[in-house]
């Protein structure tokens, strides 16, 4: 089985997120979206919010798992035995950050990087923009899925 772990902190998911996962599953036999625990990160949504707008999201999609993991992400890859890290790209900024992460996870393992670029549509889109929209009473309803509901 190919299996592609996608590892972030979906603070909250986004159309980007969703767009890559999607064209993930057309690649991968399953994408594991993976959401890291950072005790010393302050979140919006709470992990049980976070990992609801996701499932919700992908709940017609059975190659889609949602799971919560701490530490090094190459070896929770390890510990589900996923062989690839699947990541969105945005602009160059964020190739050069993904860059030095994807050479480092190689160093230490033999776990492959696959990149897809974000879709013109969805190459603005944020979770901290999103984040922000919401702090100040905006319509971040066209930047999420529809699962991301703000009380």
């Amino acid at each position: 089985m190919k299996r592609a772990l996608f590892p972030g902190s979906f603070d909250p998911i986004t159309n980007g997120h969703f767009d890559i996962i999607k064209r993930g599953i057309k690649l991968f036999d399953e994408v594991v979206v993976a959401i890291g625990i950072n005790a010393d990160k302050n979140y919006m949504f709470s992990l049980e919010e976070r990992k609801r707008f996701i499932e919700e999201a992908f709940k017609d999609q059975p190659k889609v798992k949602v799971v919560t993991y701490k530490g090094l992400t190459i070896d929770f890859c390890k510990e589900i035995d996923s062989k690839f890290i699947l990541r969105g790209l945005r602009n160059p900024a964020d190739f050069e950050f993904e860059k030095a992460i994807a050479h480092t996870n190689r160093r230490l393992s033999k776990i492959e990087t696959v990149f897809l670029l974000t879709a013109a549509k969805t190459s603005f889109i944020s979770s901290s923009i999103v984040r922000d929209v919401i702090r100040n009473n905006g319509d971040y309803t066209v930047l999420v899925p529809d699962s991301v509901r703000v009380k």
